[in-house]
């Protein structure tokens, strides 16, 4: 049987009295009382498969499966960044995963100070006077930031401020984040050049203003030059700047959202810190704030007592209160200081110069092809709206689907909605020059074969366990059940 379709076929495999395990009779009888509303009425229709059997099945799925551990990864926005092993390991040493969150404080001091080193760590990189490590999530951590800046707001009785401002440009996290707090959307328009319209952003301003949410760099990569006077702006009309930390990687070693004039931040330790990214979790997005806020911090934080022993801190009554369980998601924690510890200061200095540098390259190399609507020096990223040469039809979404038969996981595509065709590419620090010209050799061989042979390129991915689809139908009648697909391909 093909390889690809073993994995995928395992109710063919199955065959009635076949069996993979044999559990014993144990002897105990068990007098549970299950009431007959939760019992079943016909028995499980499950495969009946051996051993070797399921243990092929599973193994044969893991390898289609794509991640930084088996091939380039380039989606923009995502600073998808290879994790080292270095940190698997320190995050799984017995001394960690084998404690209780609930042992007292003078039994765990080892795991308190690492929280407490991170905490102190990433304040320096954001220029920020206290980070909270509590929220699960990027998304959560926008949301505790945003409740942070409800909470000083409503700390001064200033109630009326019921809008957030949001560039057009912004990640669709920001609005849904803003609206979950109970803020009402204001949408900034963008230049052409991709940064923030100011003029249309003073015309927003006034004293029912909350915050302004940015990224810096902003989505298109590019750095947003006039952050001083935009911070100024709001802060003018007693609002508070607002950092997305998606785009914090080019940033490492050159610049603090701090000294930019943000007073509230989120950083995605799976993206900047080299933690686990993807598949849902796990994930973990800490939330700074500068000098006067840090009493509207979740609880519980770890302190440090001037005799230099750590203890958890868990009432205050300006708090937020809890966010996630105990101190949040503590092994993607030690990852990520892991990842700090092994780069040190001069390490951290060169992620965000060398990130830049590789994005660049790509960029240059492949715009006499590809079209690039923003010219000039870009950050981590870069995004190009399609094909410079759209004459034969061929679509980002088919150049997406061509590079995976090419073995390369596909760049962002369709976002930022500042252009019709957009492809957005982030390479990160950690790609070598061979990586980055061969995936550079494959765009452009894509490219040609987009001008040659045009349905090579429409009718790809060739290569793959599930070739070209039709994406209309599989968006309107999706097949997620085994028993659907038996019905879509039983012979008539």
């Amino acid at each position: 049987m093909n390889r690809r379709l073993y994995g995928q076929l395992i109710f063919e495999l199955s065959h009635p009295g076949r069996k993979g395990v044999k559990v014993p009779d144990n002897g105990v009888e068990f007098a549970v009382d299950i009431p007959s509303a939760l019992m079943r009425e016909t028995p499980l229709d499950l495969p009946e498969v051996d051993e070797p059997t399921v243990a092929r099945h599973y193994n044969n799925l893991s390898t289609n499966n794509f991640g930084v551990d088996t091939g380039f990864y380039p989606l923009g926005s995502c600073t998808m960044k290879y994790n080292p092993k270095i940190n698997e390991e320190i995050a799984s040493h017995r001394d960690f995963r084998d404690l209780h969150p609930l042992q007292p404080s003078w039994s765990v001091q080892g795991a308190l100070e690492a929280y407490y080193t991170l905490q102190e760590a990433l304040s320096e990189v954001g220029g920020m006077a206290e980070f909270s490590l509590n929220p699960y999530a990027g998304a959560q951590g926008e949301l505790t930031g945003l409740f942070v800046i409800k909470a000083y707001h409503e700390s001064r009785r200033d109630y009326a401020r019921d809008k957030v401002l949001i560039p057009d440009s912004a990640h669709g996290t920001n609005p849904a984040s803003a609206a979950l707090a109970g803020y009402k959307i204001v949408e900034v328009k963008s230049l052409p050049d991709g940064t923030v319209d100011t003029d249309d952003l003073l015309s927003k301003l006034d004293d029912t203003v909350a915050a302004m949410m940015m990224t810096n760099p902003n989505t298109v990569g590019i750095f947003e030059r006039n952050i001083p006077a935009i911070a100024e702006a709001v802060h003018g009309v007693g609002a508070l700047m607002y950092y997305d930390g998606a785009n914090l990687n080019p940033l490492l070693g050159v610049a603090r959202p701090g000294d930019m004039g943000f007073d509230v931040m989120h950083i995605n330790l799976h993206k900047t810190f080299s933690t686990p990214h993807g598949g849902g979790g796990p994930g973990s997005g800490p939330v700074g704030v500068r000098d006067g806020l840090q009493q509207f911090l979740p609880m519980p934080k770890v302190v440090k007592s001037a005799e230099g022993s750590y203890e958890v801190v868990t009432d205050a009554a300006t708090s937020l209160g809890s966010v996630s369980h105990w101190l949040g998601n503590f092994a993607v924690e030690l990852r990520a200081l892991a990842y700090i510890l092994s780069l040190g200061a001069d390490g951290l200095m060169e992620v965000g110069k060398l990130s830049t540098l590789n994005a660049n390259y790509i960029k240059e190399r492949l715009k006499d092809l590809y079209l690039l609507p923003i010219d000039g020096l870009c950050k981590h990223e870069m995004v190009f709206d399609g094909l410079a040469d759209k004459s034969t039809g061929v679509t980002t979404l088919n150049v997406a689907k061509r590079l995976l038969d090419m073995g390369y996981h596909a760049p962002t595509i369709y976002f930022p909605l500042l252009f019709h065709e957009s492809l957005m590419i982030e390479p990160t620090e950690t790609e070598s020059l061979e990586t980055i010209d061969a995936f550079i050799d494959a765009m452009r061989r894509i490219a040609i074969e987009a001008k040659e042979s045009p349905e090579m390129v429409k009718d790809a991915p060739h290569d793959t366990p599930i070739s070209h689809p039709d994406d209309t139908a599989a968006a309107i009648s999706p097949v997620t059940t085994y028993r659907q697909w038996l019905a879509a391909n039983e012979p008539s």
